[in-house]
């Protein structure tokens, strides 16, 4: 185990904090406001251009100062499948909206590539991190050749080994309580996978890098248990969704603090992937799983212009199990307030974080 001092030296931060990211809903704005908070910022890149990448980059480093964490996929991008079953399962929606499936599929979730690698060799964040395993070995080593710290997602005991024994600094350990996808990439189905609190000594007692903790951790005590459980950090994603800085749609704000957010569950539908989320009406009508939806990414071509026309009813509203344990507050109010909680629970008020 690495003590969170030493780990929090490491990382830059004030606070053993690490801000999820997350795709469409993480942007600027949420980032530097947890940033000032003491927390690391992230950005999610996966469904970024590198140019907009750059001016991302640019405009939160003129708006925080602290470390940047960019956030890749490291997913194969293959041939677009043949999706007509998919087509027909979602017809009788194209046909209420009066719409159908775009001829020309939009822009998916792209991996890391070497594009993305001259990007960041350029930009040199403090933090590069990685869901769906890691990048091939060249990529990789150009990753790390910028002095970046590099992290990425393990969601079973078994992955941790493989990410620990191919050179990461530190180990996200991803629980079955997060929102949004599963970082899984060794196989495995949603029902066997670990809660965070089993999942997190576990992982500590087999890798000699730092743990971060993530999924289902909203409040001081959630930081806390997770502390002392060994982990180094948290990775803290759904709280942050209700902050007024996060990008999301109303309908989406209003799902996450409704009775709804208490019946969470892991779908496949709108990219192709398990991720967890609110259940909608896509969801209520198609059940939550379907063997029609194309691999990931690319079921979320054909909801296009579903989503547009009704995003609450065909775009997910992901959330992790914590959802209701969260207050919309700003970003920094917010990151000030999980720390100070958890420092009082584990008796480090005025001394700094336990070493």
């Amino acid at each position: 185990m690495v003590g969170q001092g030493t780990f929090l030296g490491r990382l830059g931060s004030a606070h053993p904090i690490l801000l999820a990211p997350m795709a469409a809903a993480g942007g600027v704005g949420l980032a530097a406001g947890a940033m000032a908070g003491g927390a690391v910022g992230a950005l999610p890149c996966a469904m970024l251009t590198p140019g907009a990448l750059r001016s991302q980059f640019d405009e939160l480093r003129a708006r925080a100062t602290g470390p940047v964490n960019l956030n890749f996929f490291c997913h194969r991008l293959g041939p677009a499948p043949d999706d007509s079953a998919w087509r027909a399962l979602l017809a009788p929606f194209f046909a209420e909206y009066h719409v159908d499936a775009p001829a020309t599929a939009p822009p998916l979730r792209a991996p890391f590539d070497a594009e993305m690698a001259a990007v960041v060799e350029d930009l040199r964040p403090e933090i590069i991190s990685f869901h769906f395993g890691l990048p091939d070995k060249p990529l990789l080593d150009r990753a790390r050749a910028t002095g970046a710290m590099i992290l990425a997602s393990a969601t079973s005991v078994a992955e941790a080994r493989w990410l620990a024994a191919h050179g990461v600094d530190a180990v996200i350990a991803q629980g079955w309580e997060a929102g949004g996808h599963a970082g899984r990439f060794l196989g495995g189905s949603a029902d066997a996978q670990m809660g965070l609190m089993a999942l997190i000594p576990q992982i500590v007692d087999v890798v000699d890098v730092p743990v971060i903790a993530a999924g289902g951790i909203a409040d001081g005590r959630g930081i806390a248990a997770a502390l002392m459980l060994g982990a180094s950090a948290v990775q803290i994603g759904t709280a942050y969704l209700h902050c007024p800085e996060s990008l999301i749609h109303e309908p989406h704000r209003a799902a996450l603090a409704s009775d709804a957010a208490d019946r969470t569950v892991f779908t496949n539908l709108f990219s192709g992937g398990l991720a967890r989320g609110i259940p909608n009406r896509l969801m209520a009508t198609l059940g939550p799983i379907r063997a029609e939806a194309p691999p990931f990414p690319h079921a979320a071509s054909a909801l296009a212009r579903l989503r547009t026309a009704d995003p609450a009813g065909f775009g997910p509203l992901w959330s992790g199990q914590a959802s209701r344990l969260s207050r919309p507050i700003p970003a920094k109010a917010l990151t000030e307030h999980l720390a100070a909680e958890a420092l009082a629970l584990l008796g480090g008020t005025g001394k700094g974080w336990p070493t």
